[in-house]
Parts: C-alpha cells; sequence; structure tokens
C-alpha cells in the first residue's frame, strides 16, 4: 500500500461522477477511513477503525456523498490515499451520523423524515454529536484518509438475503407473542426493523425501493410497540410511535398505540388528541375510540373523587397511587386490538 495525495474540487467531482457511473454499477466498495478537519492539528473527526468495522458504500445507487464513490472508484485494491475535498461535502455530518449509528447497533435513519439528504440536513437542528453540528453550522474543507480494502458484487446478494431474514424473524416473533414471550418477540421484531432500515439507508430517500422498504418495517414497528405495551413500557412506545407517524401521517395503528401508552402514564390530553385522530382516519372505528375515551372519562373522575378524600402529607403519594390504578383500569380490560 502507498499513500497517493490529491486535491478534489467541485468540478472535478461534475466531471467525473457520470463517467464512473457508466462504468461502475451495482457493485461494493469496502474501505476504511480517517476524515480529518484542515487545520494545524489535522484533528480526527472520524475514524472507522476505532468503530471496529470497516465501512462500505455501493456504487450505482446514488450514494449521499458522490465524491466518496468517485474517489474510491479511482483507487485499486490495497491502495491508501489520502484526498483534501473543498466544502462540497457538506452533506458529510449526515453520513457521518448514520455510519455512526450503524456501528452502534441503532437506527441509521434515526431522526430523518420522507426528503433529500440536504432537506434532511435543514430538519435537523442537532445530530447529536457537537463536532458533525460544528461542520453543518459552518462548512468546510475536509481531509479523507481511505484504503479500499475490497470491491465486489457480493453484498447484493447478502442485502438480499438480509430481506430473506426479515419474514423469518417476524413469523418468530408472532410465535412468541402468542406463547406471552413479549421481551422475546420484541427483540425478533427490533432485528427485523434494524434490518431493513440498514438497507433503506442505501437507498435514495424518495426512489420506490426506499418508500417500499419503508412500508415494510410498519408493521414490524407497531407489533414492537404492542409488546412493549404488554410489558408497560410506556415511554418506549410513544417514543416509538412518534417517530414512526413523523414518516407515516396516516398511521391509524400508530395513532392508536401511542394513545394507549399516553393513557397509561396519564398524559390524557395527549391520549384524547390521538384517540380522536384514530376516528377521524378510520370512522369505522368510531365506536371503539368512544370507549376509550369514555374509560378516560371514567377514570378521571374516580381520580378527583378520590383526591378529595386525601389530605395532608400523604397526598401525593395517594395520587400516585390513583394515576397507577387508573392505568390498571384502563389495560387490564379486554378490548379489540386496533
Amino acid at each position: 500500500p502507498y499513500i497517493v495525495f490529491c486535491n478534489v474540487s467541485m468540478s472535478d467531482i461534475q466531471n467525473k461522477v457520470k463517467k464512473e457511473r457508466r462504468k461502475h454499477t451495482l457493485y461494493t466498495l469496502v474501505f476504511h477511513f480517517q476524515t480529518l478537519l484542515d487545520n494545524f492539528e489535522r484533528t480526527v473527526i472520524d475514524d472507522s477503525r476505532l468503530a471496529g468495522r470497516p465501512a462500505e458504500i455501493f456504487v450505482g445507487k446514488m450514494f449521499k456523498m458522490e465524491v466518496w464513490e468517485t474517489l474510491l472508484a479511482s483507487m485499486r485494491i490495497g491502495e491508501v490515499a489520502e484526498f483534501w475535498c473543498d466544502a462540497v461535502v457538506s452533506l458529510y455530518p449526515i453520513v457521518s451520523k448514520g455510519m455512526r449509528l450503524i456501528a452502534q447497533g441503532k437506527d441509521p435513519l434515526e431522526g430523518q423524515r420522507h426528503m433529500c439528504g440536504m432537506g434532511n440536513m435543514f430538519n435537523y437542528h442537532s445530530t447529536g454529536f457537537p463536532e458533525l453540528d460544528e461542520l453543518m453550522r459552518t462548512p468546510q474543507p475536509l481531509i479523507f484518509i481511505m484504503e479500499l480494502l475490497q470491491v465486489s458484487t457480493s453484498q447484493w446478494q447478502n442485502t438480499d438475503e438480509k430481506l430473506q431474514e426479515v419474514p423469518i424473524l417476524h413469523m418468530q416473533g408472532n410465535t412468541l407473542v402468542r406463547q406471552r414471550q413479549f421481551r422475546k418477540a420484541a427483540s425478533k421484531y427490533k432485528e427485523a426493523i434494524l434490518l431493513l432500515k440498514t438497507v433503506q439507508s442505501r437507498e435514495m430517500p424518495g426512489d420506490i425501493d426506499y418508500i417500499n422498504l419503508g412500508r415494510m418495517i410498519i408493521p414490524l414497528e407497531l407489533n414492537y410497540c404492542q409488546c412493549m405495551l404488554e410489558l408497560e413500557e410506556y415511554y418506549e412506545v410513544i417514543e416509538h410511535t412518534t417517530e414512526l407517524l413523523e414518516k407515516h401521517k396516516d398511521c391509524v395503528k400508530g395513532y392508536y398505540k401511542r394513545a394507549k401508552a399516553h393513557a397509561a402514564v396519564w398524559n390524557e390530553k395527549e391520549a384524547r388528541r390521538d384517540f380522536n385522530m384514530v376516528a377521524h382516519l378510520d370512522i369505522t372505528l368510531a365506536s371503539l375510540v368512544s370507549r376509550e375515551l369514555k374509560t378516560l372519562s371514567d377514570v378521571r373522575t374516580i381520580v378527583k373523587q378520590q383526591q378529595s378524600y386525601t389530605r395532608g402529607q400523604s397526598v401525593n403519594n395517594h395520587i400516585v397511587y390513583l394515576f397507577q390504578s387508573a392505568s390498571d383500569i384502563l389495560f387490564k380490560k379486554k378490548h379489540n386490538q386496533c
């Protein structure tokens, strides 16, 4: 291996990227990389070796940072090269965040909505990483040190294999639910969700494959949330359904499960809002929503009546007890699933 030093400007990318895509389509590049600031200290922003796994991109799939596709396509296997890139790499913070989340075993699309990469950049208030936030505020030249490890088409087969695992995990989760092993079932659903989101992160937002993968995730997310309801992990349900509803605003079951979670932790206003949204989106569920709202009102009446009998030092503890009792009333009653 040897190091090649190159400067890469916007015009270089524009001239090369179409040519490279015509020559190289649908194969995988596996590589290690370091990202450095172009300052005296050459501050390291990212290092894939520290993450414990190499990075990979798929040529021909419109990767968010075209510059990386162009640079790596010009390298030989085993080559180490250093590239200086101007501020055209303004999408780097989003790419870096996704790679960091994947390395942590988390959702690489966390916080994203259905829009292009640039749209997501402006949608973020924060990436969750101060050094990346600074790059978003002040785009600047970056230095990339890359080592190309492997070029293959086999990873596309691996992607298909990952997709084939999803229905298997889904069925395993369903079986565990019937056995009332909700924790294990939730783990199966979550594993399937992560597989789909990892594959989805390689697609261009708005493309048909991206949209179809998003639709495949919905029932798995809902099943996961149902398990969390059974396990009384209500805030987990609220978090996941909120993220789901940001992307799929017409998901009736998402609103219903979030309403149940809000009701369980006595967020009455939020619960009523979500129950009403269920009835608005699906009129056939109006009677179910009416029963749920009546239960909320009944519990509220019970709480108010009991509060009038509680005075003195124990009042706060007693109210907490009443709220827990209210949750029991809501969730120990048999009800139809939405």
